[in-house]
């Protein structure tokens, strides 16, 4: 960890907190991600060796702890008070970015709208009985297909094939699904446009979409960009 050497509070946190990948981290902690599989799932492209770096380094500074299990093994991780508190900056760091960023290309990984659909899904309205839907994502460089496992109100996502008979099946533009799930696009213009489609029984259509308690920045909307004059 490099310092900006400056008794600053701005500073010294920014030494913690903008260190590559320690902002998702905490927010994948936060959400119960607690073992280091479930932390590095939502985070594509976070290695294994950063993840065990940043861990060590955030539990070294009190920010997170391992949690042991009654019998003594090793268990999960958990964030302290002062992680807890350092969350906060998370939250008022994607209020200005669901504000004042737009959407980009790069960013309409349809496995991360999936990922965080799942850990916001209103379990109060999930069905009682085993449901499996398979998603089949385009506009991408390259198709991508994942199925969504639910099963005593608990959640699972597979990228291989789980071997059950599949309920309900998606497809969707990538965007339109991350755009969905971003509160800037409603699930019924993406219907009618054709950008997502799905097939299976008509109550599970119609339920899906109502499961979605969607991004926790849904509610922002993004400042229009001024418009700039084209050059002379």
């Amino acid at each position: 960890m490099r310092s900006y050497g400056q008794y600053c509070p701005i500073a010294r946190g920014a030494e913690i907190f903008a260190e590559r990948w320690t902002p998702l981290i905490i927010r994948n902690l936060y959400l119960g991600c607690g073992t280091f599989g479930e932390i590095l799932e939502g985070a594509p492209g976070l290695s294994r060796t950063l993840l065990s770096q940043r861990l060590k380094q955030l539990e070294r500074l009190g920010i997170v702890v391992k949690a042991r299990k009654p019998d003594g093994r090793q268990g999960h991780y958990e964030l302290t008070p002062c992680g807890h508190e350092l969350f906060k900056v998370c939250v008022s760091l994607g209020e200005w970015g669901a504000a004042w960023l737009e959407i980009a290309p790069e960013h309409l990984d349809p496995f991360v709208a999936l990922w965080s659909m799942c850990n916001a899904l209103r379990r109060d309205r999930l069905p009682e009985q085993r449901i499996v839907i398979r998603f089949d994502f385009t506009g991408r460089p390259s198709p991508e297909r994942y199925w969504l496992l639910i099963e005593h109100k608990d959640t699972e996502i597979c990228k291989t094939y789980p071997g059950l008979d599949e309920d309900l099946y998606i497809t969707a533009e990538a965007e339109a699904f991350v755009k969905w799930h971003a509160g800037q696009q409603t699930w019924g213009d993406a219907v009618h446009d054709h950008r997502i489609q799905l097939h299976g029984p008509s109550w599970l259509i119609r339920a899906f979409p109502t499961w979605n308690a969607r991004s926790a920045f849904a509610h922002i909307t993004p400042v229009p960009r001024p418009m700039t004059s084209p050059a002379a």
